[in-house]
């Protein structure tokens, strides 16, 4: 059964008949090569560069697979240096839906709310500023452009259709399905003020403009020409969806959407960069995740949470450690809602979700960027840090970290003040550019060193930090990853999803952490995976990078999945011999392979008086744990024979010295008694014979002490016996 819910839950893939494609040549080239395949050239994705948008239009507008002739055709083409046939991908527009229950108000409690709950967004009208001068696009199903309430702000330049390619967003009304998301989310940035209709909008004197894109077939192309659109006029895009809030998808950007951030980032507002406003997500109620969805969680957006005018969780809420900050939106029925506008010119008091959150901080950014124009992309994050407050936001995991700012999984740094965000912005000094330094946590070892310090990466001051992870598991649901500074502060990068059955893993995915803000990272850091479900589920690491953006990188340890063993570049399920297991912290996760002693084959610490076993030739002390130095059998043999050669010698001496005296004594005696016979004959053969017998006992003496002397002395006698070299040795 689990098997079929597995492949259940892959999504319907819809292949176009449009094509993305990277070429190389001058433009006429490029107009051949497409002649060449058959494709109808739209135009360029990006003003610059070549990046095309091609149409074939002998292929049917959708179908259920690529089609294989044609990618082929491009795949052989040395000029198509990049192609991906268009698909559809699933979108859907973030607000909880319920039925209209409650009457209009007139009063926007978000804003004129008591002292505690509200976002400050009077203080910030009262200091004079409306949003004017700044223009903010929603990029959604469309726009009403004649609601009265939206047409003095309607910007026709932040505006486009991309489903139907021209360039008005005008909503498609229709009974069953009302495209009314878009509009309203324009409504609470910037609904026009003191006119008799409806409300007022945050930003109300800001222009403000519609992207149709969720409208039809969503594709990598239409996201990234969305992302994209009039990047040197726009200041702010709001965008309130992503993949299906279902608890089991993990899904982001593909190859253009990443594209468009990044031109978006280093190009928009005349290179200051676009400013990316994204609602969190609205997956609580299925246990979900934000840092599951890559938009999110992407560095490049500003992630958004809500909560009620109560100041608690809504039930619609999902923790990731990317929520940057947090608005209010509605709850459940007895919560009063965002008040804005609606279709048929109508309004509603009604809009809820993180959907109403996104536009909400969209317009309150908008009042910093018209106190000061020259914020960049990344100013604006580090105002919105600093001017989220606490205020009296209710929630279970609200921790302080290592600069001392409270910062939670739901809510982020907190409820944004748009009083304080004005104030700060006024003042504010760009910061230096950014840096960004990677860390390979497992093939490499990362103790006692300092990643990017005496290089021009050299980071001192934490903004995001990313978790680049590739790895299987039997079941991913059932996984939470956790990553720990080294001033203690707790990111949760993934919570147990229940939905999640698949056993797909992760494959190159980056969990982003924003609660690590101007922290300094010297130190440790600890990246902890654990499994929560089935004791039998398995899985492997295989790759994983920590990249810091803005300062200093520092070791790191890493955990391989519980019951397995990190060592060096993989996961073991036993540590291999000179090798023990440290448990860390005392937690099932947190098990690596750390070297023994050289003395020591296995142990059980690092010490030389922790051994269990010896190597070869050693021997162990189990009293005290340790090996003795190693005796190897060709130093003993070596002592052997060096014993064996002082007992010839020994032995040598006392037989042979005995037998020399004898000798002599015997020669002596028959001198003695040859000199009884007559004098000449005598005295000459005394002569004759002493002569022999003294060079025979000088040979033999001269044999002897030889002898004696090889065997003492070992290789040095050598060359007395250059005639009979293996003598000695055969003794």
């Amino acid at each position: 059964m689990e098997a079929c819910s597995n492949v259940k839950q892959q999504p319907l893939v819809i292949y176009t008949n449009s094509w993305a494609l990277y070429l190389s040549g001058t433009p006429e080239q490029i107009n051949k090569i497409a002649k060449k395949h058959g494709f109808h050239i739209l135009g360029k994705i990006f003003p610059d560069g070549n990046y095309y948008h091609m149409e074939q239009r002998g292929v049917a507008k959708q179908s259920l697979q690529a089609h294989y002739l044609h990618n082929l055709r491009l795949k052989m083409d040395p000029k198509v240096l990049w192609f991906a046939q268009q698909s559809g991908r699933s979108r859907n527009r973030r607000h909880s839906f319920t039925v209209p229950t409650d009457p209009f108000f007139n009063q926007q409690w978000y804003l004129v709310h008591s002292e505690a709950f509200n976002q400050n967004v009077v203080a910030a009208w009262a200091r004079g500023y409306t949003g004017k001068g700044v223009v903010v696009s929603i990029l959604d199903d469309g726009l009403e452009t004649s609601h009265p309430d939206l047409a003095e702000n309607y910007d026709p330049l932040a505006s486009y259709d991309m489903n139907d390619n021209d360039p008005n967003p005008e909503t498609q009304y229709s009974l069953t399905r009302p495209r009314r998301h878009g509009t309203r989310c324009a409504g609470v940035v910037a609904a026009v003020a003191n006119n008799g209709v409806c409300g007022v909008g945050v930003a109300h004197q800001a222009k403000i403009g519609g992207v149709r894109m969720l409208d039809g077939q969503v594709t990598d192309l239409i996201e990234a020409m969305s992302l994209n659109l009039n990047q040197k006029h726009i200041d702010i895009y709001s965008a309130s969806w992503g993949p299906e809030d279902l608890g089991r998808n993990l899904e982001g950007p593909n190859t253009l959407a990443k594209e468009a951030f990044i031109r978006g980032i280093s190009n928009g507002r005349g290179g200051l960069g676009s400013i990316y406003v994204w609602a969190s997500g609205n997956g609580g109620a299925s246990f979900d995740n934000c840092n599951c969805d890559g938009y999110t969680n992407s560095i490049y957006t500003l992630s958004v949470g809500s909560t009620t005018e109560k100041g608690t969780l809504p039930f619609y809420s999902e923790p990731c450690s990317a929520i940057l900050t947090t608005t209010y939106s509605g709850g459940s029925f007895q919560h009063h809602r965002i008040v804005t506008t609606d279709l048929h010119q109508s309004c509603t008091s009604d809009h809820t979700g993180t959907s109403a959150s996104a536009p909400l901080a969209a317009g309150i950014i908008a009042l910093a960027l018209e106190a000061n124009p020259r914020l960049t992309w990344r100013d604006v994050q580090h105002l919105v840090v600093r001017a989220s407050r606490l205020a009296d936001l209710r929630t279970h995991d609200w921790r302080t970290n290592g600069v001392g700012r409270p910062v939670s999984h739901y809510y982020g740094y907190g409820l944004l003040d748009a009083g304080r965000l004005v104030d700060l912005a006024s003042k504010w000094k760009t910061v230096k550019p950014q840096k960004k330094c990677t860390i390979d946590l497992i093939t490499r070892s990362l103790w006692n060193v300092t990643a990017c310090h005496g290089t021009r990466n050299w980071i001192r001051s934490l903004e995001h930090i990313q978790a680049r992870l590739t790895l299987t598991y039997s079941r991913r649901g059932d996984l939470s990853i956790t990553l720990i500074s080294p001033k203690k502060t707790i990111s949760n990068l993934l919570t147990t999803r229940p939905y999640d059955k698949t056993s797909a893993g992760f494959s190159d995915w980056a969990f982003m952490s924003t609660h690590c803000w101007d922290e300094d990272p010297s130190g440790y850091w600890v990246l902890q995976i654990e499994n929560n479900g089935d004791s039998n589920n398995r899985g492997t690491w295989i790759s994983a990078d920590i990249l810091k953006l803005t300062k200093n990188n520092y070791p790191l340890f890493i955990e391989c999945i519980y019951p397995l063993y990190v060592f060096e570049n993989s996961c073991l399920m036993s540590c291999p011999p000179h090798y023990y297991v440290s448990n860390g912290n005392s937690t099932r996760s947190y098990q690596r392979c750390l070297p023994c002693h050289r003395n020591c084959l296995t142990c059980f610490g690092k010490q030389d008086t922790n051994c269990l076993d010896c190597p070869p030739y050693s021997t162990l002390d189990s009293r005290r744990s340790t090996c003795s130095p190693p005796v190897y059998p060709w130093d003993h043999k070596g002592k052997v024979t060096n014993g064996m050669d002082r007992t010839a010698a020994v032995l040598g001496i006392l037989i042979g010295g005995p037998l020399v005296i004898l000798f002599v004594m015997w020669a002596i005696a028959w001198m003695v008694s040859r000199s009884f016979l007559p004098g000449g004959a005598a005295r000459n053969q005394v002569d004759i014979s002493t002569s022999h017998s003294n060079d025979e006992s000088r040979d033999v003496e001269m044999v002897v002490f030889s002898i004696t002397e090889s065997q003492a002395e070992n290789s040095e006698s050598t060359s007395t016996f250059t005639n009979i070299p293996n003598t000695s040795r055969e003794t």
